[in-house]
């Protein structure tokens, strides 16, 4: 007796194939169960979503083709697993394919049953560790009571705590206890960034490896081979690794057994897609727990806004753990008032004095400056040309050390010309400082400079050029830990989550760009990432009552420096929700945008205005607000004309109810006329930049 397969397949919704497509089967297939199937001339994997005994209405049984294979071996994806799936993809306004598929490792796409067959029977044969377990720390009341209450709570935790008051130490044991209590446990562990998984992989080994094995830990992050990845995502849908550590992609991984879900710097804009399906990490995170009825732990010393007003409404248990480990303080505020500071001055004489003597005592400073490269810009002051990316609206960076102007958002990148390239005047110059330039300039300024041994200061840089190479961060980071560089030069990378002991002062020297800022979260983001850089000072606790965090600034009597000044985020909070809610943005309006590429800005924008014309009419049209198309800031990337539409609704129900009725007449204005040229838009919910 012949059965009827529904099989989901990696088709975009731009593209009108439909969530999933009918297939025959001799057999019947369980739900979840991995397939192949023919595509036109293709055959692609797919995923059984539901398998009756009768063809669907509508179609000819004749002309329905047979699935071609099931991968043998591996257990079907479980229902908790496809409903965040069909959640995701309802909620995000994508297909469910292209949010299954995606979550799946590519190299599964291609896998033979034999070569599957084969890493099943390799992986059973890993060995039991016979490392001695890492002990766990005792500890603090604060950090007891947090424990406990994770322990019981039905509702989603967060978990506020200052920096340096051992929010990690809680994890590790929130999740011994879960995988204590059942032998088939699983713990989901999220972190924003791909640079912060070594550090907090080696506490989970050093922990577990020795009680449950070397394969109880894997990874599941974009900067894997796809060998790794797929040994990871085998390790963690058969139930053999019990702990998962990973970026955002992870919280789509099949996890049968999860007990615990953990999202570490909760309110990182990390954790928010960019590309395909724009999902929030963060978000699903808290549904999945929902879904298999699991605790989750929202942990961060600056939560988002969005977690902190749930938290206010009664919805997320807020824990709060405002004590540094050891007793130490949070380190002091120092500004810079760079009105008062010599004209040009990149780093301000008091601040240069005071890492001096900080490397002359023998402790490590760092220097956040959030722009890569030696200058933004390379300018010729005779007739005005600058460093612009052809393809892009944007300019190319400088980078001294190659002698190349690279374009940080395509990628074009050319040897820096001898003279301008429209006037000859072989005097152009660096506009603005980078990284680069400042680990320069600091290596100059600290020649003098002795550390404790008698040898000199030694700057290092880290960034997203010095670490792209692999092993490049550990090592970067070992150099660090080990005293062998004194002050490191930075991007944000080196703001989160590091435990850095030695440091005992930050200095922030582009602090001001965000304070004026047309997007509302700009002053938000600005917050969390002085605090979070603030936090790398003064961690061991003998150092913590001299640490400082010093901040550069043209405006010193700005409001947001005085909740920095006494480490207060419930202030700071309260009063960028209150004016949130007299604006009605999120997280009292709920918003959505539609974006679109295209090879002019004029069809872009024609798609934009022929389906906000189109949305005219449509269910709750009167509750939802639908703005005119602009371009982006950066209007064209890769010799792409970009553009947007907002939509917005006080109610969040309304906004997906709309959006849902809205999705045939996006599609069906890609038909204009006059939008000839669109190659493709997205509608991005909940978006984090405007």
């Amino acid at each position: 007796m012949p059965f009827w397969p529904s099989v989901i397949i990696a088709t975009p919704a731009h593209s009108g194939v439909g969530d999933w497509l009918s297939y025959r089967s001799e057999h019947a297939l369980s739900p979840g169960a991995l397939v192949r199937v023919p595509l036109g001339k293709r055959e692609v994997l797919g995923v059984v979503w539901e398998c009756p005994d009768q063809p669907p209405e509508g179609l000819d049984p004749q002309a329905l083709r047979d699935v071609a294979g099931v991968l043998e071996g591996l257990p079907p994806l479980g229902e908790g697993w496809r409903k965040v799936v069909h959640f995701a993809a309802r909620y995000y306004q994508r297909s469910v394919g292209e949010v299954a598929l995606a979550a799946l490792p590519p190299s599964l796409r291609e896998l033979q049953p034999e070569q599957l067959a084969r890493r099943l029977k390799r992986a059973d044969k890993a060995k039991a560790s016979s490392t001695k377990p890492d002990t766990p720390k005792a500890l603090t009341p604060e950090q007891a009571q947090a424990l406990d209450a994770i322990g019981g709570a039905t509702q989603p935790v967060l978990l506020f705590g200052a920096t340096g008051s051992g929010k990690t130490e809680v994890y590790l044991q929130a999740t011994q206890r879960a995988l204590a209590a059942d032998p088939a446990a699983q713990v989901l562990v999220m972190v924003p960034e791909i640079n912060l998984t070594p550090q907090l992989e080696e506490r989970f080994r050093a922990r577990f490896d020795p009680l449950f094995g070397p394969q109880s830990v894997v990874c599941l992050h974009s900067g894997m081979t796809p060998a790794q990845r797929l040994a990871g995502w085998l390790a963690a849908h058969t139930g053999r690794a019990r702990i998962v550590l990973g970026t955002r992609l992870a919280v789509f991984a099949s996890l049968p057994g999860l007990r615990l879900i953990v999202v570490d710097e909760e309110h990182d804009p990390s954790y928010k897609s960019q590309d395909g399906a724009r999902y929030s990490a963060r978000d699903l995170a808290v549904y999945r727990a929902k879904v298999d009825h699991c605790p989750v732990v929202l942990g961060s010393a600056t939560p988002s806004l969005e977690s902190w007003h749930a938290a206010d409404q009664g919805r997320y248990l807020r824990l709060a753990m405002p004590a540094r480990i050891g007793g130490g303080s949070l380190p002091r505020l120092r500004l810079v008032d760079m009105n008062h500071q010599p004209k040009g001055a990149s780093l301000a004489p008091p601040l240069l004095a005071a890492m001096a003597e900080r490397v002359a005592r023998g402790e490590q400073c760092l220097v956040l400056i959030n722009r890569r490269g030696y200058a933004p810009v390379l300018a010729c002051d005779a007739c005005g040309w600058k460093s612009g990316c052809p393809h892009c609206s944007a300019y190319r960076v400088f980078h001294k050390l190659d002698r190349t102007l690279r374009c940080h958002h395509c990628g074009f990148s050319q040897r820096v010309p001898r003279a301008c390239p429209d006037c000859g005047n072989l005097d152009i110059a660096p506009i603005g400082r980078g990284t680069e330039q400042i680990e320069e300039q600091l290596t100059d300024l600290l020649a003098d400079v002795r550390r404790p041994d008698g040898s000199p200061a030694r700057v290092a840089r880290m960034d997203a050029d010095t670490t792209r190479l692999k092993g490049a961060l550990e090592a970067q980071l070992d150099a660090l830990h080990t005293g062998e560089v004194d002050v490191l030069v930075g991007t944000q990378m080196v703001a989160k989550g590091h435990d850095f002991r030695r440091i005992t002062l930050v200095a922030a020297l582009n602090a001001d760009s965000a304070l004026f800022a047309s997007d509302h979260r700009a002053p938000e983001r600005l917050f969390a990432l002085l605090m979070q850089a603030g936090g790398r000072a003064g961690r061991d606790a003998q150092h913590s009552a001299a640490s400082e965090l010093w901040v550069q600034t043209w405006h010193p009597a700005h409001a947001l420096f005085t909740h920095l000044r006494t480490h207060d985020f419930a202030a700071f909070a309260a009063q960028e929700l209150a004016d949130r809610e007299a604006a009605g943005m999120p997280p009292f309006g709920h918003q959505a945008l539609v974006r679109a590429d295209a090879r002019t800005q004029q069809a872009a924008q024609a798609f934009l205005n022929a389906a906000a014309k189109a949305s005219d009419g449509l269910p709750l049209r009167d509750e939802v607000t639908v703005y005119p198309a602009v371009p982006l800031t950066i209007q064209r990337v890769a010799n792409v004309e970009r553009a947007q539409m907002l939509v917005e609704a006080a109610s969040r129900q309304d906004l997906q109810r709309f959006l849902a009725a809205w999705a045939p007449h996006l599609l069906a204005a890609r038909q204009v006329p006059e939008a000839r040229g669109l190659l493709r838009f997205a509608v991005d919910v909940d978006p984090l930049t405007i």
